[in-house]
């Protein structure tokens, strides 16, 4: 990004993503100009909070006239980096490995997962999704220099002695899908994503605040 990252808010950079997405959808269909509301309908953010979000980065709209659907896509385009490729590394082909690869962000075209990872000797050369899959063992010796980024994929035991060696390697990002709670240098960012812990809350908010 070209704005000073410690001015924005990490709620906001989480969102702009998500903004992207839909300005991108509109963008195909071949609407010039949306409005803070529509906005907030699509995405299911509140108006203020999207209005708060873009005045971050400058008057990207005007009062009475909304946004300009083509500048805040080049805008974002720009922002989220869309023309360069976040190449990934999938660490695990199990049941949900397998179904990242076999989608591998079709949806995304600047983040791919070009290569992967696991200890079974039934898959390891094997191709899914046009992904390759490596020898865990040797991991340091196969991990492309250009993957800065991880999907962690193991059983929760092997999750921090992977994480330890991914950093040693060079990965800056892990998108961490095992229950461990990984320790890693401050110089290295963890997305936690615990699918039974977000069931759970989920659960928790249909039964004690009912829509």
């Amino acid at each position: 990004m070209n704005i000073e990252q410690n001015k924005i808010p990490q709620a906001t950079a989480k969102r702009l993503p998500l903004y992207y997405r839909f300005l991108e959808n509109l963008h195909a269909s071949g609407k010039q100009r949306v409005s803070s509301s529509e906005l907030s309908e699509a995405v299911k953010v509140d108006s203020a909070t999207i209005r708060r979000d873009f005045s971050y980065f400058g008057a990207l709209g005007k009062k009475g006239y909304g946004y300009n659907v083509n500048y805040l896509l080049s805008f974002f385009r720009k922002t989220l980096d869309q023309d360069e490729i976040t190449k990934v590394a999938l660490i695990g082909v199990g049941n949900l490995g397998t179904a990242f690869l076999n989608y591998n962000f079709a949806k995304n075209n600047n983040t791919q997962i070009v290569m992967a990872f696991d200890v079974s000797e039934d898959k390891i050369g094997e191709d899914i999704g046009g992904v390759k899959i490596y020898n865990l063992d040797n991991l340091e010796e196969c991990l492309d220099e250009e993957v800065t980024v991880a999907i962690l994929t193991v059983p929760v035991a092997a999750a921090q002695k992977i994480a330890d060696r991914l950093v040693k390697a060079g990965i800056k990002g892990i998108l961490n899908f095992t229950p461990a709670r990984l320790t890693v240098p401050s110089n290295v960012r963890v997305h936690h994503i615990d699918l039974s812990v977000e069931l759970q809350a989920l659960s928790y908010f249909l039964k004690h605040y009912p829509l």
